[in-house]
């Protein structure tokens, strides 16, 4: 299992790490990233997509005559779309939401930009987003973009993971601590 996730991540990296060096080149580096979150959006909130994407039961043809009809309704053109499509002629295109991912951690390494992932028990208001923005800013000394998701089962507090550092103030990790010490004491 750890060997086929190295693979995965490496081939992930690879690709990602090309499609950067093509984008750089060509001066469209903001195109390629917008029209990638375009297509990683629609591949949350589409389960037959995602099917489409990691299926190996579907041909290459199929893949690459469905995607080229998805991306040219979606308006993703350019680098991004044949990006996508190399992909699918490659037999890749289960490794794509991987490969997208590490285009956007390899763009954001470049632009000195750090990405925290942040969950809570409840939404997180714009006033709340940009006093953490600031503070992880500070402590990390880059600029932080939040990543937030949020997750009611942690009652209150946040799980916040920046790079290998986590933070973990929620309330149901306390109420799990206090409940370990109260068995220790009886």
């Amino acid at each position: 299992m750890t060997d086929n996730v190295s693979l995965v991540s490496g081939v992930a990296q690879r690709y990602a790490s090309a499609l950067l060096d093509l984008a750089e080149g060509d001066g469209v580096t903001a195109d390629v990233e917008r029209d990638l979150t375009a297509f990683e959006g629609m591949l949350s909130e589409s389960e037959d997509l995602v099917r489409l994407v990691k299926s190996p039961a579907f041909s290459a043809e199929e893949q690459l005559a469905a995607l080229a009809a998805l991306l040219d309704k979606a308006g993703i053109k350019g680098l991004a779309a044949n990006f996508v499509k190399l992909a699918a002629r490659n037999r890749r295109l289960f490794v794509l939401p991987d490969m997208i991912k590490s285009f956007r951690a390899l763009l954001a390494e470049k632009r000195g930009e750090e990405t925290a992932e942040v969950v809570s028990a409840a939404a997180l208001s714009d006033e709340h987003v940009a006093a953490l923005k600031e503070a992880l800013s500070a402590s990390t000394g880059k600029s932080v973009n939040i990543a937030a998701k949020v997750d009611p089962a942690l009652i209150g507090g946040l799980v916040v993971k920046v790079g290998s550092r986590m933070i973990d103030t929620s309330l149901r990790t306390k109420l799990n601590s206090l409940k370990f010490a109260m068995k220790e004491v009886g």
